[in-house]
């Protein structure tokens, strides 16, 4: 696992060898089983989380008491709860394992600390949050200007692994539609 992490360090950041094993020595990296729930709705946390393996759902309970799901995360994706500026720190949301995950884990001291030792690695996680802020930002558009069946298109092409790896109900309700309807659409794509 760690190697894969090492590549990734270096896609992204020009830490020498030395900086790249000193923070490999230094990350803890943790195994959570399927339905694990790393922090619930509500909950104060600063923990943050770097998939290597597996998938996570982040939702939330509506008023209505309907759980809406607002994120898959993948490998390669980093996960923190950007709400320590608030004056509520609670979590609006709940990060639950769809699958068996290996992670990188951490708080956001315990990042503040690594920053102060290796500045490169500030370097390498704003670019990550960058190309992530605006990735999230081009789906958002793209979602609200988009027809249930485009949504449903646009994750085939863009995230087609998604499709076999959560359960369509997870899916349907990320994609702002009924398991019905999805399961509709589904058949006239695949019959079209």
């Amino acid at each position: 696992m760690k190697n894969s992490l090492l590549k990734y360090m270096t896609g992204l950041s020009s830490l020498s060898e030395e900086e790249q094993q000193a923070i490999l020595d230094e990350i803890s990296i943790e195994e959570f089983k399927k339905g694990t729930v790393l922090f619930r709705q509500g909950d104060l946390t600063s923990n943050c989380y770097f998939i290597l393996e597996g998938c996570v759902r982040q939702y939330s309970v509506d008023e209505a008491g309907r759980e809406v799901t607002s994120n898959f995360y993948t490998e390669e994706e980093a996960i923190v709860n950007f709400n320590y500026h608030r004056t509520d720190k609670s979590s609006d949301y709940t990060l639950q394992c769809v699958e068996d995950c290996v992670m990188v884990t951490g708080s956001l001291d315990t990042e503040q600390q690594m920053y102060a030792k290796y500045s490169e690695l500030e370097t390498m996680t704003r670019r990550m949050i960058e190309a992530n802020f605006g990735k999230i930002q081009a789906d958002f558009a793209a979602f609200i200007a988009s027809s249930p069946e485009e949504r449903y298109k646009d994750l085939c092409a863009k995230r087609p692994s998604l499709i076999g790896r959560v359960p369509q109900h997870q899916l349907a309700s990320y994609l702002g539609m009924s398991p019905e309807s999805l399961s509709r659409i589904k058949k006239r794509i695949s019959s079209g």
